[in-house]
């Protein structure tokens, strides 16, 4: 009877890889039981890497944008340090001028909101409710094709489909609608077309996961019961599809309002919104970004404020509704 032995050499230090001899190291292993010896070490190891995202690419510049807005002067001189000051925040008030712009915006964003949410809707509905679950993906692909393009590609090429020979003026003189070309360029139409079709997908989105969860059953049940499609629709899968509606609106409100490059190359000098007043302080030079940096402190303030009202009536609305 033979008898085989390993031959086989004994691995090298030098054979082991790095990171195995990282985790193989005593000073790992005690790392590792500290860190991960209770629930709440866990958590926090999870969360420390995004709270730190958070805090330097969105918080960050946001505190320094406030920071700016409570100075009397930004860039620093070299030889004058800049004083704390809140007259920026009172040239908004003290001149009316700035109020067209603002209150532009807000109507503007609030109506194109609707707008976006009344037809993104039934394109939802009818993804999430009538095609196949195993077909659904691959229509959501469809859709999300045009977004993998940056926003300015898809700007222009907007521009050429709305522009006098475009396609859009192309196809009206095709049918014998219009026998000379339709401006629509530079037009409240033009601006609302362009964000409507940039920010469609952020209503799409939440709106579908939202219906995607609605069990079919609910609306069978009504049906039983003697309720008709539009019944069914006002009295069950609109109000479980409320928390997407709320999480698009939202979206679709706060981007509206900060919008720029659409204003810029879709609008006109009747179109101005308050995004461009606000540009206007930081492309000239000397003392006027403090002024620009307390104007976007106010939209931004603004737009949240009215964001969370929206949101706290969708929550009674829904506290309602289960009544």
């Amino acid at each position: 009877m033979t008898s085989t032995t390993d031959t086989t050499p004994p691995a090298r230090p030098g054979d082991v890889p790095f990171w195995g001899r990282v985790a193989n190291s005593r000073g790992y292993g005690r790392f590792s039981d500290a860190m991960l010896s209770s629930p709440r070490r866990q958590f926090v190891l999870l969360a420390a890497f995004p709270i730190l995202w958070i805090t330097l690419t969105h918080l960050g510049p946001l505190v320094q944008m406030f920071r700016v807005s409570l100075l009397d002067a930004y860039p620093p001189t070299r030889d004058i340090a800049p004083q704390f000051s809140t007259e920026h925040y009172a040239i908004f008030f003290q001149d009316r001028l700035f109020f067209a712009p603002f209150f532009r915006t807000l109507v503007f964003s609030t109506t194109l909101t609707l707008i976006t949410l009344i037809l993104v809707y039934p394109v939802a509905y009818f993804l999430a409710r009538h095609v196949k679950r195993d077909n659904q993906i691959l229509f959501l692909l469809l859709l999300l094709i045009p977004f993998w393009a940056g926003e300015i590609i898809r700007s222009y090429a907007l521009m050429l489909v709305l522009g006098n020979n475009g396609a859009l003026n192309m196809a009206l003189r095709f049918v014998g609608l219009t026998d000379r070309p339709i401006p629509f360029m530079y037009t409240n139409f033009a601006v609302s077309f362009a964000i409507i079709y940039l920010t469609a997908l952020y209503m799409l989105l939440p709106l579908y996961s939202a219906l995607e969860k609605i069990p079919p059953s609910y609306a069978e049940a009504a049906a039983d019961l003697g309720a008709g499609p539009l019944t069914r629709f006002w009295r069950v899968t609109l109000p479980l599809s409320l928390d997407g509606v709320s999480s698009g609106c939202t979206l679709v409100f706060l981007i509206a309002t900060g919008v720029y490059a659409v204003p810029v190359l879709f609008g006109g000098p009747s179109t101005t919104t308050f995004a461009e007043t606000i540009a206007g302080f930081f492309h000239v030079a000397g003392d006027r970004w403090p002024t620009g940096a307390a104007f976007s402190m106010i939209m931004l303030v603004t737009a949240l404020t009215i964001a969370m009202v929206f949101n706290r009536l969708i929550r009674l609305l829904q506290k309602e509704k289960r009544r």
